[in-house]
């Protein structure tokens, strides 16, 4: 306890200028901590081993999905991680994004919403949905990070008209690139009607009456 007090009594003697002085380094050093730890942070829990396999939910249906698509392995060996695609790559809201979607995945998992097949399958459309529609109201942002259609070259006059209207702001990269990181997946097909119940059969008609003999 001594040491504390002479500790407080250094930190604002002898003169109000030094406390000044030592308070801002204190600041400073506290600030720079702050800001080295979010980055490493935000860059390990934004690896693709983290988001694969963090969760069993993702490390059984998700991560092997992802490692099917083009995103992962194509001709040019070039990689689109989870991060690229799914978080904002600007600040603050990289931060904001992270800290809600670490919150609702940590509880999607204890509660086990996609914990088994059955439950993936009938869940997937609705989650899949849920980051389309985040895409189109953002006009495709991750995409266009490393995408820009303005600098495609050698496509095939088809590709270059739909590209175009991209440019133009009629579409957006998700419109069309649903599937690109992920087996395609379809709708769920309505669960069917309930059968009305079968009318009983009517029962067959009674033989014609026998005439009546003569005595």
């Amino acid at each position: 306890m001594g040491a504390i007090k002479r500790f407080f009594r250094w930190l604002f003697a002898p003169s109000k200028r030094l406390a000044v002085i030592v308070l801002l380094l204190i600041g400073l050093f506290i600030g720079a901590g702050l800001v080295v730890s979010t980055q490493v942070a935000v860059a390990v829990t934004g690896t693709n081993e983290f988001c694969g396999t963090a969760c069993h939910s993702h490390a059984k249906f998700i991560y092997p999905g992802y490692k099917a698509s083009i995103h992962f392995a194509n001709p040019s060996g070039v990689r689109a991680h989870c991060s690229d695609c799914h978080i904002p790559h600007t600040y603050p809201d990289k931060l904001f994004y992270k800290a809600a979607a670490g919150m609702r995945d940590m509880i999607a998992e204890m509660r086990g919403t996609i914990a088994t097949q059955e439950k993936y399958d009938r869940e997937r459309w609705r989650l899949a949905n849920r980051v389309w529609d985040k895409m189109r109201a953002n006009d495709s942002a991750t995409c266009r990070s490393c995408h820009d259609p303005a600098a495609m070259a050698g496509q095939s006059p088809r590709a270059q008209r739909i590209h175009q209207r991209a440019l133009n702001g009629e579409q957006t990269c998700i419109d069309c690139h649903m599937f690109v990181a992920h087996p395609p997946h379809e709708e769920p097909a309505p669960a069917a009607a309930p059968a009305a119940p079968a009318e009983p059969a009517a029962p067959p008609p009674a033989p014609p009456a026998e005439p009546a003999k003569a005595s």
